[in-house]
C-alpha cells in the first residue's frame, strides 16, 4: 500500500461519499460548462485539501463525521480549482498534472469564465448552507493568494526579496489554502475559535513545508526528471536556497549571480553553474533545514490532542510532503 493509500485509510468512507457530493456541487445547466466540469473531476489529484478537511474533523470529532465537513472539503475545493483554472491562463500553461489544462482545449475566455463559474458555486455552496463562518476563512484565504502572486510578480522584477518576504509569499500563495483546510476541518466538527487557531497554524506550518520542498525540486538531481531543472532560476523567482546564498556571498558574487538572473535567455551550461552556486553557498541544506523546522512545528501543534489514527495520518502526511519526489 502506497503512502497517500495509508494516509487516507481513516477517511476512506469520508473521500468515497465525498465524490458524488463534490460532482453535484459543480453541476450546470449548460452543457458546455458540464462537459469542463467533468474533465475537471477526472482528472483530479491526490485530494490533498479534502483529506486534510476530513482528517482534521475526524481528529476533532473522536472519530466521526460531520456534513458540515462535506460543506466545508466542497467549498475549499471548488475555490481551489478555480484558483487553478485561473493560474493557467495567467501563466498561459498547456498543461495540469499531465493533461492539457482548460485553456488549451477550450481557451483562455471560456477557461475564465469556467474558473469564475466554480468561484461562484463555491460560494452557493456555503450561502445555501448557511455556513458564514467558513466561507468568511476561505475568501480570506483566497485573498491572500492573489496578494501573494502579486507581491512574488513585483519582487521578481526587482529582484530584491529577502527571506522574510518569502516566506511572506509562500505563506500567502500556499500555506494559506492549506491552512483553511485544517481550520474548516475544526470548524465542521464544532471546536471552539481557540481550537480553530492552532490548526489553522498546523496548516500554515505544513503549506510552509510543502512549499519549501516544492522549492528545492529545482535544485534536486533525484527527483523524477533525474536532473535539476533550474526553472525557478530561468524565471527569475527568488526562492529560499537562492535567497540563503545570495546572502553568503561576497559582493562580486552576487554582483555577478544578479546579472545572469536579469538575463533573458539563460544557457544550460550557466544554469547548471547557478545551480552548484546556491549548493556550493549551503543553499539546498539551509533550505532543507528550514523545512523540518516547519514540519516539526506542526507535529508539535498536534500534541495537544489525543492519540488517534486521524492525528497520525496527519503526522504521516507532513513525513510524505517533505519526502516525495514530485
Amino acid at each position: 500500500m502506497s503512502s497517500i493509500n495509508i494516509i487516507k485509510a481513516p477517511i476512506q468512507e469520508e473521500l468515497k461519499r465525498f465524490e458524488p457530493f463534490f460532482k453535484q456541487s459543480m453541476k450546470s445547466n449548460v452543457p458546455l460548462l458540464d462537459i469542463i466540469m467533468n474533465y475537471i473531476i477526472k482528472r483530479k489529484g491526490k485530494q490533498m485539501r479534502p483529506m486534510l478537511v476530513f482528517l482534521s474533523a475526524k481528529m476533532i470529532g473522536n472519530g466521526s463525521t460531520s456534513q458540515r465537513a462535506y460543506i466545508a472539503a466542497a467549498l475549499i475545493e471548488l475555490l481551489h480549482t478555480a484558483s487553478l483554472v485561473h493560474d493557467d491562463v495567467v501563466d498561459n500553461s498547456a498543461y495540469r498534472r499531465g493533461f492539457f489544462s482548460i485553456n488549451a482545449l477550450w481557451k483562455s475566455k471560456i477557461a475564465v469564465l469556467a474558473g469564475d463559474y466554480l468561484l461562484s458555486k463555491g460560494l452557493l455552496v456555503s450561502v445555501q448552507n448557511k455556513e458564514y463562518e467558513m466561507l468568511e476563512i476561505t475568501s480570506e484565504a483566497v485573498q491572500e493568494m492573489a496578494e501573494g502572486e502579486l507581491l512574488q510578480i513585483e519582487k521578481a522584477r526587482k529582484l530584491d526579496i529577502t527571506e522574510a518576504i518569502y516566506f511572506d509569499i509562500i505563506y500567502k500563495k500556499t500555506a494559506t489554502l492549506i491552512a483553511a483546510c485544517t481550520a474548516l476541518g475544526a470548524k465542521a466538527a464544532g471546536a471552539n475559535d481557540e481550537i480553530v487557531a492552532i490548526m489553522k497554524e498546523f496548516g500554515r506550518n505544513a503549506g510552509i513545508a510543502f512549499q519549501i520542498k516544492d522549492d528545492l525540486f529545482d535544485y534536486d538531481q533525484t527527483n523524477l526528471t533525474g536532473k535539476p531543472s533550474g526553472n525557478d532560476i530561468q524565471e527569475k523567482k527568488m526562492t529560499l536556497p537562492l535567497i540563503h546564498a545570495l546572502n553568503n556571498s561576497t559582493r562580486s558574487e552576487r554582483r555577478k549571480m544578479m546579472s545572469f538572473l536579469k538575463e533573458s535567455k539563460k544557457s544550460k551550461a550557466k544554469l547548471g553553474e547557478a545551480i552548484e552556486f546556491v549548493k556550493a553557498k549551503g543553499g539546498i541544506a539551509y533550505a532543507g533545514e528550514k523545512m523540518n523546522e516547519y514540519k516539526q512545528k506542526a507535529i508539535d501543534l498536534l500534541e495537544r490532542f489525543p492519540e488517534s489514527v486521524e492525528k497520525q495520518s496527519l503526522i504521516e502526511l507532513l513525513h510524505f510532503i517533505t519526502t516525495r519526489n514530485n
